[in-house]
């Protein structure tokens, strides 16, 4: 066995400290679910992570309004999740719905919190896990779900 290994060239040597290394970093880009899931924290100071608390800040985004029952509203929004690829229900309760989504390629996880203890608003946080830019993703999403919702609620 050591006869072959020997026999290796430096191509295959690379290609194979790719694969590992490869191996290595997608596994590790998902990250450990934070222990604040639930508590609606405000965003760090990076621009990965959207949320309805964070008022005056490049955070901030506007909440999802809503009319009628804060039932239908949670039916709707449940339907506007839906068509999200790679889109995980972690826990739903009344007036919470925690989600996680999965990037395609390298696995990023997103963790998606939304809050429906007030009447007619749906608050949300939206932030990636690892890294510190997101490149837009976690708005973009956001907004695309606000807008499935609001086509939901005509």
């Amino acid at each position: 066995m050591l006869d072959s290994i020997m026999n290796w060239n430096w191509n295959t040597i690379f290609l194979a400290l790719i694969a590992i290394l490869s191996c290595i970093i997608i596994s590790s880009c998902a990250g450990k679910a934070p222990t604040t899931i639930g508590q609606f924290s405000v965003c760090p100071g990076t621009p990965n992570c959207v949320s309805t608390k964070n008022i005056n800040t490049k955070n901030y985004i506007l909440p999802i309004y809503y009319k009628g029952s804060r039932e239908k509203a949670k039916s709707s929004l449940l339907l506007a999740i839906k068509p999200i690829k790679s889109v995980s229900i972690k826990k739903e309760l009344d007036q919470f719905i925690h989600i996680e989504v999965t990037s395609k390629i390298f696995g990023f996880v997103d963790d998606v919190e939304f809050y429906l203890n007030e009447p007619g608003v749906i608050h949300f946080r939206s932030a990636s896990r690892i890294g510190y830019s997101d490149l837009g993703v976690n708005r973009e999403r956001m907004e695309t779900i606000r807008k499935t919702f609001q086509n939901l609620q005509e």
